[in-house]
């Protein structure tokens, strides 16, 4: 009985041991870009996603927002969601085209940045999210690689054409 347990202890730990291998060696950073095409003009796009408010009225993963007094004179907003509660500042803020979004707490097992290029197009507007992603805790790191790295990415932009009246369905 005590070899059992002895036998299980050890594969635990040898397991553990080759997530934890696994984990250091990889990146901890990645970037993924995800682009979609609204059926509105690139000022609308930019009401709906710089109206932190109101995010928990289309996006699903979002409970409650924040919004918080400029930090460093930038915008910034808290975020309640399937995440837990992540506060944000935009480092670039150029209507109606341009708005970079970064993570700015410290201790959260990721962080990154969201980069959104808004432009006109004949029916609406195109959109490009580059998510430059980190994922410091190399368990997490680990699990990321059997995760799409695109997810998020592309339910915020399911979620946003939804609003806006359209749809979005992921390429790649």
């Amino acid at each position: 009985m005590l070899t059992w347990l002895l036998r299980i202890v050890i594969g635990l730990v040898v397991i553990i041991a080759i997530v934890m291998i696994v984990g250091y060696s990889l990146p901890k950073g990645h970037t993924a870009t995800r682009t979609a095409h609204l059926p509105a003009p690139p000022e609308k796009v930019w009401a709906t996603i710089t109206d932190f408010q109101s995010f928990p009225s289309w996006r699903k993963d979002v409970k409650s927002v924040d919004v918080l007094p400029t930090h460093h004179g930038k915008r910034s907003w808290r975020e309640d969601g399937k995440n837990g509660v992540v506060t944000y500042e935009a480092d670039a803020w150029e209507p109606p085209n341009h708005l970079v979004a970064r993570i700015a707490d410290k201790g959260l097992p990721y962080g990154g940045s969201w980069d959104y290029s808004i432009s006109p197009n004949a029916t609406g507007s195109t959109i490009t999210i580059i998510e430059n992603g980190e994922v410091y805790n190399p368990v997490f790191r680990v699990v990321s690689r059997f995760m799409s790295q695109t997810a998020t990415i592309d339910g915020y932009l399911s979620s946003l054409a939804t609003k806006l009246g359209g749809s979005y369905t992921p390429s790649g």
